[in-house]
């Protein structure tokens, strides 16, 4: 994930000592620049400030509640152990429409560590990253709007009841004076593809848009899966990311420490590429990402059981794999309190699409801005907006027309053939202290169920974050 808001005091670079995993800074394998030479010469120094590993968003609270125990951080940091021990809550209540007023509440509370195994056992340049979670809540979509296919929450409990969940557990190593880096072990894949900065401001976007969350080939906290991601710069300007990694049923290992009794059913080889310019005489920086996935497990066709009176015309097809591909861009549009790419208002937005027969979200496509310092007197407040569409699979919607016109049951939750829906969400971020950061919501719900026979949702919130 990333940062959710800007830093609350005025400095010139992102603060990095204070994030328990390593930087990815990558140095170029050539020395030049792509079509970014056209635009800006010398900006290395800027790019180097660049928050290229920032996808963690509940460590990003910008310093710690309890500063006294600095000291003692500080200290086994330098003998190789770094920490954060982070809470995150988000309170949602529907006031209107949807299936019933209320309010639900979810939280993750986490300890995310940072071995630097060359100062512990002498591998020099080696680290081992960890995270144990526990997430607990419900599902304010599910409980009182009728929404089960986006959650309008960030943080769910997805595998129920666990007090302690094993996430991340990995090793990484740069290779060839920092041109290559390497991740091995256990990864949540949407914290390393098609996530960004400014998509985990966002609630129902974080820690990547919901088509690309939703399939089982891209795993998403608290679900993680064995592989390792390679990463390098072909010029200063571009950065490549591939990997290979296990797939198996996300429903499967509900606390990540029963290794042994996950299945395969195939593997997910994801490809990344980014390109970073800067543009104008303020250098304003761009992140525009295309990126695609093949998963080989198989999945059925959506079709699903075709009634009786039309099976002699209309069959399913065979199981076949699944492909991803996405596009996502981000540019800011001005500059305000520093140099670092965080540092002013971006525009944004992003196009997902699966394979239709055999994908929940055939498509989505989102489009936003997330602006900081707009109310005098609060430079580092963060406003954001954002507009997202999520279109079904034509084959689901099919074989739900068929069933119904048949006089078929659905299913449990759904109230007509499934085409799509909208969500509009918008959010004020203030950071209280450091430490400290409180984000009021908003999401508007468009078709909950993707129907039109629930009426629209109106829901408001409270996000807090906190670096104990």
């Amino acid at each position: 994930m990333a940062p959710a808001l800007a830093p609350v005091a005025v400095n010139t670079a992102p603060v990095r000592h204070k994030r328990p995993i390593v930087e990815t800074r990558l140095d170029a394998l050539f020395n030049t620049e792509s079509i970014s030479a056209l635009l800006n010469h010398n900006d290395d120094a800027l790019r180097q400030s660049d928050l290229s590993a920032g996808y963690f968003v509940a460590e990003q609270a910008f310093g710690n509640l309890v500063p006294q125990i600095r000291p003692w951080r500080d200290w086994l940091s330098n003998r190789g152990f770094s920490f954060e021990l982070t809470y995150k809550g988000e309170g949602m209540a529907n006031v209107g429409g949807g299936l019933s007023k209320g309010m639900d509440y979810v939280h993750d509370l986490r300890v995310s560590m940072l071995f630097d195994l060359g100062r512990l056992v002498g591998l020099n340049g080696w680290y081992l990253h960890g995270i144990i979670m526990n997430r607990e809540g419900r599902q304010v979509g599910w409980d009182h709007v009728g929404e089960r296919n986006v959650l309008l929450t960030e943080v769910w409990s997805i595998h129920g009841p666990a007090a302690a969940r094993l996430a991340d557990l990995y090793v990484e190593k740069s290779f060839l004076h920092n041109r290559i880096n390497i991740n091995v072990g256990r990864i949540a894949l949407t914290h390393t593809y098609a996530t960004s900065v400014l998509l985990c401001t966002f609630m129902t976007q974080c820690s990547a848009p919901m088509a690309i969350r939703e399939p089982a080939g891209w795993s998403v906290y608290p679900k993680t899966s064995w592989g390792g991601t390679v990463r390098f710069r072909p010029t200063r300007d571009l950065t490549l990311r591939t990997g290979i990694y296990k797939i198996g049923p996300k429903a499967q290992d509900n606390t990540g420490w029963a290794w042994g009794s996950e299945s395969t059913t195939g593997i997910q080889t994801p490809v990344e590429v980014t390109w970073e310019p800067f543009f104008g005489p303020r250098k304003l920086p761009g992140h525009y990402k295309l990126g695609y996935g093949h998963d080989t497990s198989p999945y059925p066709d959506l079709i699903g059981t075709v009634p009786a009176a039309y099976a002699a015309i209309i069959h399913a097809h065979k199981e076949k794999p699944r492909d991803t591909f996405y596009v996502e861009a981000d540019q800011m549009v001005y500059r305000k309190h520093g140099e670092y790419q965080m540092a002013g208002g971006y525009l944004l937005a992003g196009y997902i699409h699966n394979t239709p027969s055999i994908s929940n979200f055939a498509d989505e496509f989102y489009f936003g801005a997330s602006l900081l310092g707009l109310i005098p007197h609060r430079p580092f407040d963060r406003f954001g907006v954002m507009y997202s569409y999520y279109q079904m699979s034509p084959r689901l919607t099919y074989g739900q027309s068929l069933r119904q016109s048949a006089g078929l049951a659905l299913g449990p939750y759904i109230t007509g053939p499934q085409t799509h829906s909208a969500i509009l969400e918008a959010y004020y971020g203030i950071p209280v202290t450091p430490g400290l950061v409180m984000t009021p919501e908003f999401e508007y719900v468009m078709r909950p169920g993707e129907t039109s026979v629930i009426p629209n949702a109106m829901l408001v919130g409270l996000k807090v974050i906190a670096n104990l």
